[in-house]
């Protein structure tokens, strides 16, 4: 009889944080009893992605509301569950390989702050989980290099949540995988409405991160442009994810004052970098129906010959779930719990806001305008497709294209 109200209790959860855009507050399920092996290190882990196939995966949260933004975490229905033994997704010296990032030397000093909603109560042990797994430094509270705040710099958490739970402990692994000597900022929003999203946001800059990654967006809406000032911090590199939704526009990585992150499929391969990318097809691209054509953007004529505004992606990474990461969450939702594997440009948006901080050029980025002016340190990304709009706006194409703009990092060069 336990067994079938908790049941029927996950269900009822699932049910109302789907029609309420993500944004119902489930009880917490107990977190998994396993505990993976920890202590490895990170070179000894670069082949311990196997092929985990072509699965399917859903959305973390729901649609989004007027007004409000949905998490763009994609998480795999087929790997990670109660019991779960340990990680199958692309882990950290994957992901500092295929980017050819300098990680272990890299990064002390600089602050990437992740933006989302709703609270996280186990993302600091999680976090010490994911880290101690891959042989990362330990980032706690106690040692200064972890922190989280509510949305006004505070200490009082918002509401819990398990479907942004899921998002915040793939933004904080992703930090961990990409920068480990970073220091993290985790401001937690009180709802997924643009406003408090948005303080957030300018609460993070006035904490002094040098990045800020924001995973989450939803539909372009004519006043837009009025909620821009939250994102308008020149000296910070403020990233957001384009959406897992295929061609078309999501607000705000639409912003002018934003670096619009797209997504890529990533695989192994036999060739001189050793890994190969093409568009993933659930990216975000095209252009903006509000937002003005930043200047930093007109001198691309891949840009100008199909936008007269805002163009999106500006660059991509990693994204596609079938191509997923390694995430550690125990604040279960929908039965997931333990090692995950996620997808979707929120696995992107955290990356580059890291490479940024790799980079250290943070004081001096002037919103997303710095990979256009240098952009020999990319990996061009030629093929794939999210839709069918019949030009580079959906297609992988040689220079800009829509899905995974300039590219994807080849070191930090131009970050």
């Amino acid at each position: 009889m336990t067994k079938v109200r908790f049941l029927a209790l996950a269900a009822m959860t699932a049910l109302l944080t789907a029609c309420n855009g993500g944004s119902a507050t489930p009880p917490p399920f107990p977190p998994a009893q396993q505990k993976p092996a920890s202590g490895q290190n990170v070179a000894a882990q670069s082949s311990a992605h196997s092929a985990i196939g072509h699965g399917t995966s859903h959305d973390v949260c729901g649609s989004a509301a007027s007004g409000e933004a949905r998490c763009h975490a994609k998480i795999r229905d087929d790997v990670g569950s109660f019991g779960t033994a340990g990680p199958t997704g692309y882990n950290p010296a994957d992901l500092q390989s295929a980017y050819a990032l300098p990680s272990s030397t890299a990064g002390a000093g600089q602050t990437v702050a992740i933006v989302d909603a709703y609270d996280d109560p186990n993302a600091e042990s999680d976090l010490a989980v994911y880290r101690s797994q891959f042989g990362l430094p330990a980032c706690t509270t106690a040692n200064g290099c972890f922190r989280k705040v509510n949305q006004t710099g505070g200490t009082t958490p918002p509401a819990a949540n398990a479907s942004w739970s899921q998002e915040i402990s793939l933004d904080l692994d992703m930090v961990s995988a990409t920068c480990p000597n970073c220091h993290i900022l985790l401001v937690e929003a009180s709802s997924t409405s643009y406003a408090n999203l948005g303080t957030a946001v300018n609460t993070a800059a006035s904490l002094g991160a040098q990045a800020i990654s924001n995973s989450y967006g939803g539909s372009e809406f004519s006043g837009e442009t009025a909620d821009d000032q939250y994102y308008n911090h020149p000296g910070h590199a403020i990233t957001v994810s384009s959406g897992d939704n295929g061609y078309g526009v999501e607000y705000p990585a639409s912003s002018q004052y934003v670096t619009a992150v797209g997504g890529t499929s990533l695989s192994k391969a036999a060739n001189a970098r050793g890994w190969t990318e093409t568009v993933w097809s659930g990216a975000g691209s095209g252009c903006s129906a509000y937002e003005p054509q930043p200047t930093w953007q007109t001198t691309v004529t891949n840009i100008t010959s199909r936008c007269a505004k805002r163009a999106v992606a500006d660059v991509s990474a990693v994204a596609n779930p079938n191509t997923g990461v390694s995430v550690y969450d125990s604040y279960a939702y929908r039965g997931q719990s333990g090692w995950l594997v996620f997808g979707g440009t929120s696995v992107a948006s955290p990356v580059i806001a890291s490479v940024y901080a790799l980079a250290g050029n943070g004081t001096v980025v002037t919103y997303g305008s710095f990979p256009y002016a240098n952009t020999t340190s990319l990996n061009d990304v030629t093929s794939g497709s999210n839709g069918s709009c019949g030009n580079l706006l959906c297609n992988g194409a040689a220079g800009w294209d829509g899905p995974t703009g300039l590219g994807t990092p080849n070191g930090t060069g131009s970050f």
